[in-house]
């Protein structure tokens, strides 16, 4: 594969995983503290509609074909583990597929879909909004960690594929 084909893909699978890294980066800074200060049952209604609303197609095309673009570019970078920028970039791409798609389906969908599934204005439904603010909110932090983590490492493996 070519090594500028290799290298525009790690730019633009940096370029995705900055941008879904930055909308959870929200989320854990501000949106949950700020649902978490509301009464529980406005906060369930209003992180069930954000869960909701948040299945279009252009979140889900940054975040899941960002994804899909990082095994194509981890698996193009197979070719080249023995260079530095290789390892890079499959560290990257191994990254957000798994610190962020990965966390996001096991982890945060779940608990999405639990708190869908209480019925508001319940003992119930504000013991789990208790619990969902922290659980949901610490694992979102890994998404973000994960894609900040990746952007920067898919730039520096361009940055030394393009200085070769």
């Amino acid at each position: 594969m070519p090594d500028n084909l290799v290298t525009g893909l790690s730019f633009a699978a940096a370029a995705g995983s900055a941008l879904v890294g930055g909308v959870f980066f929200g989320f854990s800074s501000f949106i949950m503290t700020g649902l978490g200060r509301i009464p529980a049952e406005q906060g369930v209604a209003a992180m069930n509609s954000i869960n909701v609303t948040v299945i279009n197609p252009g979140f889900m095309t940054a975040l899941f074909g960002t994804g899909l673009l990082c095994l194509v570019v981890g698996a193009l970078s197979l070719g080249s583990l023995g260079t530095l920028d290789g390892k890079l970039i499959l560290a990257a791409a191994l990254l957000y597929a798994l610190g962020c798609n990965g966390v996001t389906m096991a982890l945060n969908v779940p608990l999405n879909n639990a708190l869908a599934a209480v019925t508001p204005g319940t003992p119930d439904a504000a013991a789990l909004w208790t619990r969902y603010l922290s659980e949901w909110t610490m694992w979102n932090s890994v998404r973000t960690a994960a894609s900040f983590v990746s952007a920067i490492l898919f730039v520096a493996a361009g940055v030394l594929r393009v200085a070769a």
